[in-house]
């Protein structure tokens, strides 16, 4: 019964009530955010991550204009049933150049964060123009508008030099070329030994995704589809169990 007296004491007091939970909410905010100071960096640093291309850049840029995340959530839970249906779970440093971040809380459609090469360019072409034609049940509108949309990348390097500002590691190099690689990337004929140069032999598809002459804001957003969850090699990934 004495303590509950102190504690009625405590709740009958409004003062008291406001100092202890300010000390409360203190020592636990202390507790969690100071150790992070100590820390060069929250994310581990996985191998095998780039900063997206131009094309790709600028096909998330479409994406999340026409609001693809709130139906697909890029994260995949560490949980059998999602792992099983998508593949290993989502990794912080899949996400270190999003701005913003596509994790999402809500899925009408599947989680696209492993979709990077499962379909070829020529599904992902049917299925903007059609997604009935290839999935019957889905709800999706059509996006065949976006094959007649040409882009020339004539503003990318504006992008990509605000996204370097918020700490995307664009080198000179990447801003300086970054019209040139914008259309290489798109273009199979084209000189694009650069753009690998820069970007990476392996992990850059270069292709016309949408298999029709020049550059149309289809070809960016399947470029940008393509690539999705395809540059962690997950058969040699080992989680840093020191975080």
């Amino acid at each position: 019964m004495a303590i509950l007296d102190k504690h009625k004491i405590i709740e009958t007091n409004a003062t008291l009530l406001l100092i202890f939970s300010f000390l409360v909410v203190t020592i636990g905010g202390i507790v969690q955010i100071a150790p992070l100071f100590w820390l060069e960096n929250t994310i581990e640093k996985v191998e095998g991550m780039r900063p997206y291309t131009p094309l790709e850049l600028a096909g998330r840029e479409i994406y999340v204009r026409e609001g693809c995340y709130v139906c697909h959530s890029q994260m995949i839970r560490p949980m059998r049933d999602e792992v099983e249906r998508y593949g290993h779970y989502s990794l912080a440093a899949e996400s270190m150049y999003d701005h913003p971040f596509q994790w999402g809380s809500k899925r009408t459609g599947p989680d696209l964060a492993r979709v990077g090469g499962r379909y070829s360019n020529e599904w992902h072409v049917d299925h903007l123009r059609n997604p009935q034609s290839v999935v019957p049940e889905s709800v999706m509108p059509k996006y065949g508008f976006l094959e007649r949309r040409s882009i020339d990348g004539r503003y990318i390097e504006d992008v990509m030099t605000t996204h370097s500002v918020v700490g995307v590691p664009y080198s000179e190099e990447m801003l300086e070329n970054a019209q040139a690689d914008f259309l290489a990337q798109g273009d199979p004929d084209s000189d694009y030994d650069g753009l690998l140069e820069r970007y990476g032999e392996d992990s850059v598809t270069v292709s016309n995704f949408d298999g029709q002459p020049g550059l149309s804001e289809a070809d960016a957003l399947i470029a940008y589809l393509q690539m999705l969850g395809t540059l962690v090699d997950f058969s040699t990934f080992t989680p840093d169990a020191s975080r």
